[in-house]
């Protein structure tokens, strides 16, 4: 039975850390169509060519997976208790601990041999950033939360400090209701504190202002426009997070990969200056810091320090 299976998929996900389990029908995105053709034309994905690819399959699950019929989406905390060094530069919330597409690859190889184990289905497929997929969409149709004006998914009363992930399968299951309110209101914290105003309208980020792609996907130089309004960051940003009025419900994540080292803990703004080629393997070795490599963490540094 779809709910018998549904209910014991949602225990499963629990019993592996994540915090929220939705499920949605596959169908074809229609109401995201056009946003997305819109923001790709206009040239807001930057330099992340790979945005413009695959754009019927962005929208529609059964292209990623033969015969989808349902896509679950998973939420998993990682807003940190531990603190940087006080002297420190910034980096995203996301990166204090192991990569987390690793960490939730393997939670999802075991949700998915438990679901098989339990079930018929012969097409499943997981994902963490790993494919074309709207995971955010997905996240709202799926019953989690809203989209907020700085394009991050909101967990009503626990915030946007979450990972999101993915599985397609082709057997019908228990949906739930999308999540259809905009709790949001007037408020415009996130619009108003991006130091570089890289949310250009609601729901709408512009690659080419946005700190956290300068930092990390970007290949070239950063802009000379936006010297002195890095606000410290290195890797990624999460000033618009921050501001958030609810991210003040955010709990501390307790999964233990996600602990920041000693070693990225005791870093002061000295140590990421002088930081070796040799050092950035070692420390970073587990890092989603990883993606920026060694030349284009001290470009970032360089970029803000001076």
């Amino acid at each position: 039975m779809p709910e018998n299976l549904s209910i014991f998929i949602k225990e499963k996900a629990r019993e592996l850390g994540f915090s929220h389990c939705g499920i949605a029908k596959a169908a074809f995105l229609e109401n995201e169509k056009e946003h997305l053709a819109d923001w790709l034309a206009s040239g807001k994905q930057a330099g992340m060519a790979y945005m413009e690819n695959y754009f019927e399959k962005r929208l529609d699950p059964t292209l990623l997976v033969e015969k989808a019929q349902s896509v679950i989406v998973l939420a998993f905390n990682y807003f940190p208790k531990e603190k940087l060094h006080p002297d420190s530069y910034k980096i995203s919330r996301y990166a204090y601990g192991d990569d987390y597409h690793t960490v939730l690859q393997e939670k999802l190889t075991l949700l998915i041999q438990a679901i098989r184990e339990k079930s018929h289905t012969t097409h499943i497929r997981s994902f963490v950033d790993s494919a074309p997929v709207l995971e955010r969409a997905w996240a709202v149709k799926a019953g989690l939360g809203w989209i907020g004006k700085n394009s991050m998914l909101i967990i009503p009363k626990k915030g946007s400090f979450f990972f999101l992930a993915e599985i397609l399968l082709d057997l019908p299951l228990d949906y739930d209701a999308g999540f259809t309110q905009n709790r949001c209101g007037n408020c415009r914290r996130c619009m108003d504190a991006c130091p570089t105003q890289a949310i250009v309208s609601e729901k709408t980020v512009d690659a080419r202002r946005c700190i956290s792609y300068l930092t990390i996907e970007n290949k070239g130089e950063i802009p000379a426009e936006f010297r002195g309004r890095f606000e410290n960051q290195i890797f990624g940003c999460d000033i618009c997070q921050e501001v958030c009025p609810w991210n003040r419900f955010a709990s501390f994540q307790q999964e233990a990969e996600f602990f920041p080292s000693e070693a990225l803990q005791s870093l002061t703004r000295q140590d990421w200056e002088t930081l070796t080629e040799a050092d950035f393997s070692y420390i970073f070795r587990n890092s989603s810091i990883k993606r920026a490599k060694f030349a284009g963490l001290k470009r970032n540094i360089n970029f803000v320090k001076n």
